[in-house]
């Protein structure tokens, strides 16, 4: 009888630390939300505030008392702000549509094609990535502007179109694949290129949707190569348009504007994570499991 108390008053202690644990843990992370989450909270607040009431406020307050969408008219009225997001969507969905295509390409080869020296290829196509974006500017620079693509969608799209973290995401994708289904096809007399898009492509549409909306995000927020080989206004992304904003335009006077104009740009991609962020989980969660 005192050993079944014992080990009662044993699990009460026990649920109670668990208990206690688990409220911290979550406490931890509701903190941890709070801070990742109050610079968007501050930037749509100070997007609805009107320029006077702003500039009233001597201590920044956390809330508004009247709302205004002024500072939205503003940003579309006094900047070409929807030149900057339809040169932003053709160059995300033109860049996104290359890549991919090389991309799948690339990664059935190293996947399925048995051709001497694969792996050596492979190996040195991997080794690539240990060397940083801005090493290659200068030289993808030189080359554009010798080609006569500076101030062009051409310039803008081309650095872009290779990636070589997405091929190997791809390969080892395509490589979870039973090599018995290729064999079968082969025997049926299915060609590679038919087997790619009626069999792989299709099985691994998690991943291809994962690296489809990663990318469009990845050139949504590029922002150097498109500042250094665009200098007219008529080709500038949004992350460039943001910046002409506050040097030339108002963003340095009307900071609500400004932020109006930042809510505007990052909306579509918070959307689009939301939609699709159990996609992405999945298919970057497949592109690691091998088996």
């Amino acid at each position: 009888m005192e050993k079944e108390m014992n080990y009662e008053q044993i699990g009460k202690k026990d649920r109670k630390l668990e208990r206690i644990r688990r409220a911290f843990t979550y406490g931890l992370l509701g903190f941890w939300a709070l801070l990742v989450l109050f610079p968007f909270y501050w930037m749509i607040l100070t997007s609805v505030k009107s320029y006077s009431a702003y500039n009233s406020e001597y201590i920044p307050k956390l809330y508004t008392l009247s709302p205004t969408l002024q500072n939205y008219r503003d940003a579309f009225m006094e900047v070409p702000l929807g030149r900057y997001l339809l040169n932003t969507t053709i160059f995300a969905v033109c860049t996104t549509a290359v890549m991919l295509t090389v991309a799948v390409l690339a990664a059935f080869a190293f996947a399925r094609l048995d051709f001497p020296g694969r792996n050596t290829v492979f190996v040195g196509f991997l080794s690539l990535m240990m060397i940083p974006n801005e090493l290659v500017i200068i030289t993808n620079f030189v080359t554009i502007s010798n080609l006569g693509m500076r101030n062009s969608f051409q310039g803008l799209i081309l650095p872009s179109v290779m990636s070589v973290f997405y091929i190997y995401l791809l390969k080892e994708n395509f490589e979870q694949i039973p090599d018995s289904l290729y064999q079968a096809a082969k025997v049926d007399g299915t060609s590679d290129l038919k087997y790619l898009f009626k069999v792989m492509i299709p099985m691994s549409r998690p991943t291809l949707i994962t690296i489809t909306i990663l990318k469009i995000i990845e050139c949504w927020n590029s922002y150097v190569w498109p500042r250094l080989i665009t200098d007219e206004q008529a080709y500038f992304l949004v992350s460039n348009g943001i910046q002409e904003i506050r040097e030339n335009g108002f963003g340095r006077e009307n900071i609500p504007a400004m932020m109006a104009a930042v809510v505007v740009i990052s909306v579509p991609l918070i959307m689009l994570f939301l939609v699709f962020r159990q996609k992405i989980m999945d298919g970057v969660s497949r592109g690691g499991l091998k088996g």
